[in-house]
């Protein structure tokens, strides 16, 4: 692998051996200069390496540069080792956005648990103070199968550290109670968990879907972590702290070149006071900032007792000898020289399409000395050769050789319910679909009595004033009516059912037999598309395959699936079926166009037409047949019109 090599390339450094055994203790410093690309990443990866207890915090001025550090530690070191502790998007102490609020509390926790070697910050996240880091010892809770608790001191519990009692979980830092099943989605999870309850025990611990309301698989562990800004603890308020109060007394501090933490956290201290009074001229009860911030003569005066890597380079007691790449400029040619020239160079690619489309490229007509990596950096670096023992080494990134911004992509952390789908979308009197009972109306939430416990259930109206109680644990059971047209005023309601009768029960017969009968349409469709033969496109070549590795920006990884696909299908490998939808209108991937712009029609389009297998309230723009189309929004030529057999009707 390219990247581990890349962390044993710089240990052989002498300017490395000097900084690792000259490494700034408490209060020191150290200037270090020659820095270029991502070897600054590369240089901080190889210390945490090998300085194995220490703590190595980097702090930027601006997210986009932690982002940048976060990125490329990410992909030189283990995931795990790594966190990014953001500032907060306001100047107020509590956080709206679930992400921020998320990252901000579980990287506190991991500190604090000692499992991060590396922490991203920003000079404003250092300046904040904020409840979290003395309140998480006693606010986190580890909750595991077989533990016995309480279940309304459970409940209290997380109502004390921020977290909102609702009927139904549909978000984070949400709990529900319906009996003896505990719903609860904290900061820390993956996926909400149910717990199930027997007397006092925890019986059952399973996650579950936010959309559906099913549990899907086990859980070993349930870890709870507070909100920031909306914990409790009786009439006082926890005290408020900054992040340096988890830091251990060895900590290395990075500041990268460009940053300026004084003029930072100064403009920081300014702005906020300005926002504060904003807020009370508003009416709102905001803290002062002195309790919301750290002065920034407090924190500089902490932060100077940890020891300190400055990258700067300015007046540097160690200087690196690494050099900026050669300009490549989307130059083939002048890539194959600049990697022939005798250094040992690895080219960083994105994924393995633009791997094995630069494979290509540079072995066209000889083989060439490069390798290629799987791995993503900010900017390529040299290292020029040493004597006669140390042949140097050179990284090159693809967005830099392509001269494309690099993105950077990072998961969301937290899902949330479908509105839609959710029972807080529906209010009384709304008409809904339960699975087996057909069409009611809505009548809302309420609480029954079932043994010595409640339970909320969801209340449908039947035909003759039948009303069933539905437990909220089987609300996937229902869902919102729809029709083709909109129910108003003017339009009559839909029929009701009635509990145990056989109408809503042979419509649904029905409706299963027609899907029974269009499935077998489509698969008769497909079996003869499969065995159909047809001349198949040429391969890309070396000029398809350059064109798409020189579009400014990346493919995300649904667009390179698609490409992928819808070229196994033009080049006869592919099937319709595994790639396509039957409802899919058109398919044009910028790069296929390129290719085939001389010789393809612009008006090229796929038809698909859809068996309709509901019972249709009308037939308009229905033919006998139930067939309906789906037009894209151009024009079609005459050359690639539809079938004659086909009649033609516009789409509804």
């Amino acid at each position: 692998m390219a990247l581990p090599q890349l962390l044993s390339l710089i240990e052989l450094l002498p300017e490395f051996r000097e900084l690792q055994e000259g490494v700034p203790g408490a209060g020191g410093r150290c200037v270090v200069g020659g820095l270029h690309g991502s070897s600054d990443a590369v240089l901080i990866a190889g210390l945490a390496g090998v300085l194995h207890g220490r703590f190595f915090v980097v702090v930027s001025d601006d997210i986009a540069d932690s982002e940048r550090w976060l990125a490329d530690l990410t992909t030189l070191v283990e995931p795990e080792a790594v966190a990014f502790y953001p500032p907060r998007e306001s100047f107020g102490e509590a956080e709206a956005h679930a992400e921020i609020a998320g990252e901000r509390v579980e990287t506190l926790e991991r500190i604090g648990r000692g499992d991060l070697r590396i922490v991203v910050t920003t000079s404003r996240a250092l300046l904040e103070r904020t409840q979290l880091p003395r309140a998480l010892a006693s606010a986190r809770l580890e909750i595991r199968k077989g533990d016995t608790r309480r279940l309304e001191e459970l409940a209290s519990h997380l109502e004390s550290i921020g977290f909102e009692r609702v009927p139904m979980v549909e978000d984070v830092a949400q709990f529900s109670v319906r009996g003896g099943i505990f719903d609860i989605y904290s900061f820390g999870m993956a996926e909400p968990v149910r717990l199930e309850f027997w007397g006092d025990e925890i019986s059952e611990l399973r996650h579950f879907d936010l959309l559906t309301q099913r549990s899907t698989r086990g859980a070993e562990l349930a870890l709870v972590l507070p909100v920031d800004g909306q914990i409790t603890a009786g009439d006082a308020e926890p005290e408020r702290s900054s992040i340096r109060a988890l830091f251990p007394p060895d900590t290395l501090l990075v500041v990268p070149q460009g940053t300026h933490l004084r003029p930072e956290m100064e403009r920081t201290w300014a702005e906020a006071q300005h926002h504060i009074d904003l807020a009370r001229r508003r009416g709102e009860d905001t803290p002062s900032r002195d309790e919301l911030f750290e002065a920034p003569e407090v924190t500089l005066r902490a932060i100077a007792g940890f020891g300190a890597i400055d990258l700067s380079g300015e007046q540097a007691s160690i200087d690196f000898p690494f050099l900026p790449p050669e300009e490549i400029g989307r130059d083939m040619k002048r890539l194959k020289q600049v990697v022939a020239d005798g250094i040992p160079t690895v080219i960083l690619c994105d994924n393995a399409g633009q791997a094995e489309r630069l494979d290509e490229l540079l072995n066209d007509d000889r083989v060439s000395p490069a390798s290629l990596a799987i791995g993503v950096l900010d900017g390529g670096f040299v290292v020029p050769p040493r004597g006669d023992n140390f042949y140097g080494y050179r990284v090159l990134t693809d967005h830099e050789i392509f001269r494309r911004e690099r993105r950077f992509r990072r998961a969301r952390r937290y899902t949330t319910g479908t509105a839609l789908e959710s029972l807080t979308a529906l209010k009384p009197g709304d008409y809904v679909v339960h699975l087996e009972h057909g069409v009611g109306i809505y009548r809302g939430i309420e609480k029954m009595f079932v043994r010595e416990s409640t339970v909320e259930v969801a209340v449908i109206e039947y035909e003759a004033g039948d009303r069933l109680n539905v437990p909220l644990y089987r609300i996937d059971q229902i869902e919102r009516y729809r029709s083709a047209d909109d129910i108003t005023s003017d339009t009559a309601p839909p029929r009701l059912h009635s509990l145990g009768g056989k109408r809503w029960a042979s419509q649904r017969d029905k409706t299963r037999a027609a899907i029974q009968e269009m499935t077998v349409e489509l698969l008769d469709l497909y079996a003869r598309r499969k065995v159909a033969t047809r001349p198949a496109h040429v391969p890309d070549t070396v000029w398809q395959r350059q064109l798409e590795s020189s579009f400014l920006f990346e493919d995300t990884p649904d667009q390179r699936t698609a490409t992928t696909d819808v070229k196994a299908i033009w080049s006869g490998h592919g099937q319709w079926i595994a790639s396509l939808s039957v409802t899919s209108a058109m398919v044009r991937p910028r790069s296929l166009c390129a290719r085939h712009s001389r010789r393809c029609n612009p008006g090229v389009r796929w038809w698909f037409w859809s068996r309709r297998p509901f019972l249709p309230t009308s037939t308009r723009g229905r033919s006998a047949t139930g067939w309906r189309t789906f037009r894209s929004t151009s024009r079609p030529s005459a050359d690639f019109s539809r079938p004659k057999s086909r009649p033609r009707f516009s789409p509804t």
